[in-house]
């Protein structure tokens, strides 16, 4: 979909395991699974389970690796909507009936990864990881200046987090076939101009070979 996408391909030297974290951005049942709230609109779910194979194996070689591990969570109520998104909602003709990854509901629930002690987990309430969280303080706790970034959806969460991530002064990498949108061209273009703005993307796979080295390297 549209010209290719300039990516790192060996960023072994950038993102060492010890300053860095793998970020996993809302991968919840409703933005996730076919029983989950977008699912239930019929939409196609292949690019989110695709994007979710390979946070898999990210999570596995991070883990392996030593690098900090991140969940990030949407967790909303009634009483956390902001005014802003319900009047927005409105007024562009959405009753904004069902909302999203509701608290007690199981929308709100991991899909397919979960974290493990000693892993970061972060609720939000909004697209960026940083708005209203301290998740600036514990990366910086634990010596991360570097984020690799993964999960759904690309032009909203993971795009607010790593613009906010730009700007708190952290490294950022997108893992490009590690995040997904419901459009491909959408996913293609948020990718596009993250890569001209603030991040380098890179492949799961060479994240994955990068931190299997450092993890044999640890070893010896």
């Amino acid at each position: 979909m549209g010209e290719p996408l300039p990516h790192i391909a060996d960023p072994a030297g950038m993102i060492a395991p010890e300053c860095t974290a793998l970020i996993v951005v809302d991968v919840q049942v409703d933005f996730a699974a076919a029983h989950g709230v977008i699912g239930r609109y019929g939409t196609d779910m292949s690019p989110a389970e695709r994007a979710i194979d390979r946070i898999e194996a990210l999570i596995a070689a991070a883990r392996k690796a030593g690098a900090t591990v991140g969940f990030m969570r949407v967790m909303t109520s009634p009483e956390t909507d902001s005014n802003t998104l319900k009047t927005w909602m409105k007024r562009r003709g959405s009753s904004g009936s069902e909302a999203i990854c509701r608290i007690g509901s199981g929308g709100e629930d991991y899909y397919r990864v979960a974290p493990e002690p000693g892993d970061i987990e972060i609720s939000k309430l909004a697209y960026s990881s940083f708005h209203g969280t301290d998740l600036e303080t514990q990366l910086r706790a634990r010596g991360i200046d570097t984020l690799v970034v993964t999960g759904l959806t690309t032009e909203c969460c993971v795009d607010a987090t790593t613009r906010d991530a730009f700007h708190r002064d952290f490294h950022t990498f997108v893992v490009s076939d590690a995040c997904a949108s419901f459009d491909e061209a959408v996913h293609h273009h948020t990718l596009k101009v993250l890569s001209e703005n603030t991040s380098l993307l890179v492949t799961s796979e060479a994240v994955v070979a990068a931190w299997a080295r450092a993890s044999q390297d640890a070893q010896r």
